[in-house]
């Protein structure tokens, strides 16, 4: 039988090829990089020793647990999760923990560092101050009767901070819900991760400034009961850090009242309101996160894992910090 001669193959098809092929090679590489079995040998009790940290900073001050998954998230909305916003003022560093809406409603920094501190002796120089952020966040969700996750570990410490980022990418109060949508997409969060991820406005509070405005000029769509209430806490001019929780009635339980209060026009922040207006793109999530809150629960660790791996450092990039606020 005659043998048919093989047709050359094209030039186009060859470059396809040869991306597919390192395509599929950094994505396995980055997969690699970030393992939940990261510190089993380098650090075997690195988990244990964060928690135990994390349950002793939270007995003292429960409220704190908002303030630990707050920071997760606010690291990793600028720049990717690298524990940059840990980072102080420095001659040369600008801090992002003074920049736009972190400036002085960010709270937590005393428990990551005493958490590091504790791995630090026992490992010194192994467990970054990026994942130790991220494995608290877990932790607190878990101690406030909130859900937990498994964390990828394997973030690595960024040498710089970012504050114009800050400013540009992070939520603001008064977004409304497109501008909310596209801040969220920009980070590769969807919809429906984003209404989740907004639920952990279940805990904390926020500060009169971020309200005021709210309060006092949104009559249309704000229960006028709750407005009399916060104008009692939050005068039309002063007293800018005066704080009002967001779940007035459990503020520091983790629960899905935050969505029943948004179908009641009782949203703290305006730009928790647009997430239920009537008519929006997200009514429809609000309403099932509001009668199901398992659903709600396993939605909102889903979209934490996947938050917590925006553009994570990994490989020889950044450093382990000995020190989370500064760089070695």
């Amino acid at each position: 039988m005659a043998t048919i001669p093989s047709k050359p193959s094209s030039p186009f098809l060859l470059a396809l090829l040869f991306i597919l092929i390192n395509t599929v090679a950094t994505i396995t590489q980055t997969e690699a990089q970030l393992s939940l079995n990261l510190y089993a040998k380098t650090c075997p009790n690195a988990l244990n020793t964060i928690r135990t940290s994390i349950r002793s900073s939270l007995a003292v001050d429960t409220r704190m647990a908002a303030g630990l998954i707050r920071l997760h998230f606010h690291d990793c909305f600028v720049h990717g999760c690298d524990a940059s916003i840990l980072l102080d003022q420095t001659p040369t560093i600008r801090t992002e923990k003074t920049a736009g809406g972190n400036n002085m409603s960010i709270t937590g920094f005393e428990a990551i560092d005493a958490a590091k501190a504790r791995v630090e002796k026992i490992c010194p120089g192994v467990v970054s101050c990026a994942d130790i952020v991220a494995v608290a966040a877990r932790d607190a969700s878990a101690y406030v009767g909130g859900p937990t996750w498994n964390v990828k570990l394997g973030r690595r410490d960024s040498t710089s901070a970012y504050p114009d980022v800050a400013v540009t990418d992070l939520p603001s109060h008064n977004d409304d819900v497109e501008t909310l949508i596209k801040r969220f997409k920009g980070k590769g969060l969807n919809v429906r991760e984003m209404v989740a991820l907004s639920g952990a406005h279940t805990l904390g509070d926020a500060q009169c400034s971020s309200f005021r405005d709210r309060i006092y000029s949104d009559g249309a769509n704000i229960d006028g009961a709750y407005a009399g209430v916060l104008r009692r806490r939050c005068p039309l001019v002063g007293g800018d850090n005066v704080t009002a929780p967001f779940d007035p009635v459990t503020p520091d339980h983790f629960d899905n009242n935050y969505f029943r209060d948004l179908m009641r026009r009782r949203g703290l922040l305006a730009s928790d309101q647009v997430l239920y207006s009537g008519g929006g793109v997200t009514d429809g999530i609000v309403r099932e996160y509001g009668k199901l809150a398992g659903r709600f629960r396993d939605d909102f660790a889903a979209a934490m894992v996947k938050m917590g791996e925006i553009q994570p450092l990994t490989g020889s990039a950044g450093q382990i910090r000995r020190i989370c606020g500064a760089v070695n």
